[in-house]
Order: C-alpha cells, then structure tokens, then sequence
C-alpha cells in the first residue's frame, strides 16, 4: 500500500485491508442549524461530484472508491469460509427457478405481448404473438442488449395502439437514468432517436405518432414532460409541462380507456392530474382538481365521467364520479362510499365494471362494482395470510380481470376472471423445478401488543419440522414506511432459511398501511418511533412467548427499512444476534438537510423539513441511526449499499459503518459490501442478483452458526 493512500484510513502499512477493517479517516465538518452545532468526521464520503457519478461511475473520487473497495475486500476475507455455503445457497434458489419461464400473454386487439426467459439467460424477452397463440416473434431480447455491460435494466415498453411501433428504455448503470429507442416492429430496429436522462415510462398518443415522457434534472427529479414527435430528435422534442415545486415528482400514464394521457405530480401525500385527449395531444391540458395538501387522487374515465380514488373526506379512500366536463373536486360524487377500515389501493374502469384492490383487516380483495347496476361482488381467499394483485392489462371493452394469488406456502398463481360469470380460469402456477411441498411449511398470522397496546400484525413461516418452542433462530424482516405494505406472498429464496430450522417472521408494522391508512399516519413524522417500537415489540413477543430463540434473532430490511435496522439496533443493541440493512436509509438527518439530492423535497412530507423547522430538526435528530451511534457493544452487522444508488445513496451506508467501528466497544462481525457497478435493485441479472441475496443469507446463518445441508435434515 503505497503512502498517498495510506492517509485514506488507518491502518498500519502492514495490515492489509482484507485482513484487518479499514478505518475511515476522520475529517471533521461542522453545521450549525436552529442554534444546534453538529459535527461529522465523515461527510467526506459523500463526492461533491455524485451527480456526474451516477452517470459515469469512473468519475469516483480514488479516496472514496479506495475505502469502498477496502471494505469489499474486508467482506470477502471475512465472508471466506462462507464461500461453499454461499455457493450451495446459491445453486439451491437457482433451482428453484424456471430458467425458461414466462408470462402470460396479454392480449391487446390482434395480438398478445409477453416476456419469456431462455436456458441460461439473465433477462428477460418482450415477445409478441397473435391473439391466438400463433406466429410469436422477439421483439426485444434483453440478453443481447445487455451484452458487455456491467448492468443492465429494463424500464418500460409501451407499445404504439397501432401496434408499429415500440418505445423501450433501459438504464444501464443503475442510475434510473433511463434511455428509450424506438423500435420497428416490422423490421426489429430501432430508428435513430434516443431519448436521453428520462424516468423511463411514457405514453403514446392515439395515433402512435407522439410519445410523451419524464425528463430528469441534473439532480436525479422527474420535473418536465415533453411530447415527441416520431421520426425528430430529442432537441426537437415540446416541453408541455414542468412542474415548479421541487417537493414534486412527475409522472406519465394512460388511462384504461386509452382516452387521456394522464400529467400526475405528486409527492408522497398529495397529488394533482392533468389530463390530455389522446386522439388530440395539441389541445390545452385539462386540470382535474388544484393540489390540496394530503389530498390524494388519481383518475380512471368511462364514457363521459371521469371516476377519481382519493382520500378526500376518507381516511381510507373512497372512489368517487364527475362529468369530465366538471371534473372539479367541488362535483365528485360518491361512486363506492368511504368505509373505515376498508382501504382502498388501487382501481381500473372497463366498459362495464369497476374494480378496485382493498385491504379489511389486514388482507387483500378485489371488488367488482358493474357500471350498468351497482352490483357488486369479492374476490378473495381462505388462507390465514396471502397476497392479492391485479393487472389490468391493455383492453378496455373486456369482461377478463387478471389477477395474482401466492401464500407464504403456496407459489404464485396467474388467474383469469370472469366479471360477468365470476369464472376463474387458472393461466399459471409458479414452478419450483427443484420440487416444493406447500405441506412441509406452516404460515400464521398472528397479533402482537405494541408498547401502546396498538395491535400489530406478524406473518410467520417456518417448516413443518421446525417447533416454536424457543430453540430456533429467526430472521424479522420490517419495512414500516410511506404506507407500503409487506405482502404475506411467496418467495423461493427464504426457503434455504426455513430448510434450515429458521422461523421467517414479517413485521406488519406502522408506517405502512397494512390496516388501514390511520396505520400509516400513526407511524410518520413525530410519530416515527411508534415504527421503531412495534418491531422491537415484535421481536420481544416472539422471544418472550417461547416462539423463538430469545438469543437467536436477526433483523433485516432495506431502503427504509434500513433506517428501520438502523434505528433499532440503537434503540436495543442487546435484542439482536445481527442486522442485515441493505441499500439502508441511515444518514437521514443529513439527508433531509440536502435539498440538492433527488428524493430530498419530495420526502419533507414523509419525514419533515429540518431546513425549515426546528421540531422537525430535533424530531428526526432524535432516531437518524448515524446520529445516535453509540459507544456501546453492537450485534453483528452486514450493511449493503450500491454506487450509482440515487435513492439511498453509497455514503450513507458507508458513513454508518466508518462511525459504528469508531465508536462500537466489541469486535462482533461488521461489514460494508458496496456494489460498484449497481444502485438501489442491486444486480440487474436475475442470477447475479441471487448471489447478493445468497451473500446476506450466509451472514445470517454464520452468526447464528447453522452449517448444515438442509437435506441432512
């Protein structure tokens, strides 16, 4: 190690990186905010240049990347008597895998689109068929484009209605900075227009003849909307919306109908749509309602009403009708009252039912409203835990909703239904090719008393084998924020855990919506702890009732469900046997400082503007995992981070582990892997991505010392 970076962390010039952690050099930098003073001997983590990172990765600054690929190194000699294990995982998620698996088709005029996967292959094909079955020909074929690049990723790939033309984009750093082509379906080559630094979704007007989509800023922000004319470059391209608060993100849809192109700018708590005729994309936009703070809504049509889902005057949502001639909020209508305790997460419109997806007590069903009538009927399920979802496809004059079943134990099903007859017609079932018996597992949901006696619901898994009766290790898994809830689905990887003796355990707590939105709202903003509580809550019950291995439990999560880890191994280092926070959200005071970074203004609502309010500044100061780092013995640590991340960005996992080895008072395992060539999905193949996943799952086993092949028994 020559002298010039020998200042980057410390350690003596003979102990090489891989054998002994790297020490992040402490460079301090003060802030002084609402009279508060704050110093941090790691800002220099963060490249003053991350803009110009996450397009070009090499543009890295050597100190950064060198501490980056210091700790890499750390991992991989520290993980090494892992390697078979990692291996054996590895080949057993694979072969649970349908290498060449595919899609239903999904039907649209005379044809039906698909993606498939071939023997081998990391990504997927958009394929195109007729209605029939017949004549299926590739029009994108994701392993070719990704050829010789270290990532590569899908965005969408929206079809022209002539079906002439198709619009792909793919982003191949993992930046999200996508770029779409145009593709001739006739002739399989793309024209010579490339669409630079968009969000990667679009909309095509009526005649296939203009495409509409999301530029980026140079801060990573969907702000404006341009409308391109085929067969022009993208200088050419209109600018026809740009939205001025850069506490709000823009997006581009259509609605079912296909009849308007749907404007949305939204942050997390409020939303407002624009609507533009798409057989007339050069007439005036139509505003819906004006933006009013934590109203949400967004916009189906049918005919010469417009039929809107929001939160206005309902807790939980209610679906509500206007004249498209009247679409201001003071003419909506109930159309499916607002009912506490039903909340409502989506809905479509078809040319003679309404449907939409809601949650009663913690579990999903679809609803089928017919137009003509008002009769109204469910579609769900017996199981004790399951996920529901619908896709709504490309048609609007159809009576088939297509939709997804799966249970922790039960692998995905793709059914299509019938709105009229109420027929389920069963398209697929997931197949494990290594062989899976729903019967050898067990799946219950239970309720578990918070610290305020709020009841919080827990998914659990674990083979049939396995007792709960406190000798067996268990991996928590919690979210907990902006109103995203956990689905209780299946998933082929957490199998090599509970193959091996290990309870899975979901969190259902605050913060996300799994019983009803007031579930999310009681855990936000000066509410936030109540998210950090239920999980520990959690953990203690199952440890407490003899469920679990009191000493034998580790907690894992991502994005925020990072700061989740973060917060709660503050709050109780001594509950955990480890921690595994991938692509962590662990620097948020910080973070919500930074105005200039992507996600910043938009998240003020979820978190608070400490730029602006001295409570918010103490309220998130108070439980930012960076900030409440404490000389005190730690669990074992496996942080996860990517380069080109511009969601949780490289340094905010980075900067937790430099200050976790500075201030920690034992030696337990803490690492840092930080993807070089990735952001915030991780790998983009659908094999590499396994390896990520086979690395954290060897850290969980290894610090709960289970070696063991499963098929020993």
């Amino acid at each position: 190690m020559g002298m010039a970076k020998q200042t980057r962390w410390t350690a003596s010039m003979d102990d090489a990186p891989r054998t002994f952690p790297p020490r992040a050099e402490k460079r301090p930098v003060t802030d002084t905010r609402h009279g508060i003073t704050r110093t941090d001997d790691y800002a220099w983590l963060r490249a003053d240049n991350w803009q110009e990172v996450m397009r070009d990765p090499s543009l890295l600054a050597d100190d950064i990347r060198d501490f980056l690929e210091a700790e890499n190194a750390f991992l991989e000699a520290s993980m090494a008597d892992t390697e078979d294990l990692q291996k054996q995982l590895f080949e057993e998620m694979r072969g649970r895998i349908k290498e060449d698996d595919s899609s239903v088709p999904t039907p649209d005029g005379n044809f039906a689109y698909a993606t498939r996967f071939v023997e081998g292959g990391q990504h997927p094909l958009i394929v195109r068929q007729n209605r029939d079955g017949s004549d299926e020909r590739i029009i994108l074929d994701g392993n070719a484009l990704a050829e010789g690049k270290n990532y590569f990723r899908f965005g969408g790939a929206p079809h022209a209605p002539d079906h002439g033309l198709i619009a792909w984009s793919a982003d191949d750093t993992g930046s999200e900075y996508y770029t779409f082509r145009f593709r001739d379906m006739a002739t399989g080559q793309d024209n010579e227009t490339a669409l630079t630094e968009t969000s990667g979704g679009g909309a095509w007007s009526a005649d296939g003849q203009h495409f509409f989509y999301v530029w980026l800023d140079e801060n990573h922000r969907p702000c404006k909307v341009f409308r391109h004319a085929v067969g022009t470059t993208q200088a050419d391209d209109v600018l026809i919306y740009e939205e001025p608060d850069p506490g709000f993100f823009v997006g581009v849809g259509k609605t079912q109908s296909g009849r308007f192109i749907l404007i949305d700018s939204h942050d997390h708590q409020t939303s407002e749509v624009r609507l533009i005729e798409a057989s007339d994309v050069l007439a005036p936009m139509t505003l819906v309602a004006e933006r009013t703070s934590e109203i949400e809504y967004a916009v189906e049509d049918h005919v010469d009403r417009l039929f809107i889902l929001t939160n206005d005057k309902a807790e939980d949502f209610r679906i509500a009708t206007t004249l498209v001639a009247s679409p201001g909020r003071e003419n909506w209508s109930d159309f499916v009252p607002h009912t506490p305790g039903q909340l409502i997460l989506d809905h479509v419109v078809y040319a003679n039912h309404h449907v939409w997806l809601e949650r009663v007590d913690g579990l999903p069903r679809i609803m089928v409203k017919r137009i003509s009538d008002g009769e109204t009927h469910e579609i769900s399920f017996a199981e004790e835990a399951y996920a529901l979802g619908m896709s709504s496809g490309y048609e609007f004059a159809t009576t088939t909703l297509r939709f997804s079943y799966s249970s922790p134990t039960t692998p995905s099903e793709t059914y299509d239904y019938d709105l009229d007859t109420r027929e389920r017609t069963l398209r697929k079932r997931q197949e494990v090719p290594s062989g899976h018996k729903p019967t050898d597992y067990r799946a219950r949901r239970i309720l578990v008393p918070g610290h305020d006696d709020a009841q919080i619901p827990v998914t659990i898994l674990h083979h049939a084998k396995t007792p709960l009766d406190g000798t067996a290790p268990c991996l928590l898994y919690g979210y907990g924020s902006y109103g995203i809830s956990i689905p209780a689905g299946f998933s082929t990887s957490r199998l090599s855990l509970v193959d091996r003796g290990v309870v899975y355990a979901i969190a259902h707590i605050r913060g996300g919506k799994d019983k009803g939105f007031r579930w999310y709202l009681d855990g936000k903003r000066e509410k936030k702890t109540n998210t950090f509580k239920d999980f520990v809550s959690v953990a203690d019950h199952l440890a407490n009732e003899g469920m679990v291995a009191a000493d034998g439990i580790v907690a894992q999560g991502g994005s925020a469900g990072g700061m989740l880890m973060g917060a709660v191994v503050n709050m109780r280092p001594d509950r955990w046997k480890g921690i595994i926070a991938e692509v962590p959200f662990v620097d948020v005071l910080n973070t919500m400082l930074d105005d200039t970074l992507p996600l910043t203004p938009p998240e003020w609502p979820e978190w608070g503007n400490p730029i602006e309010s001295k409570e918010d500044y103490e309220t998130i100061a108070s439980y930012s995992p960076y900030d409440n780092v404490e000389a005190v013995d730690y669990p074992a640590i496996l942080a996860v981070g990517g380069l080109t991340d511009p969601r949780v960005t490289y340094w905010e996992p980075a900067k937790w582990v430099a200050r976790l080895r500075e201030l920690r008072t034992n030696d337990n395992p803490l690492f840092l892997k930080t993807n070089m060539s990735a952001g915030h999905g991780g790998a983009s193949g659908r094999f590499d991505s396994l390896k990520e996943v086979a690395l954290t799952q060897a850290f969980a086993l290894k610090i709960m010392e289970i070696f063991k092949d499963p098929a020993s028994g």
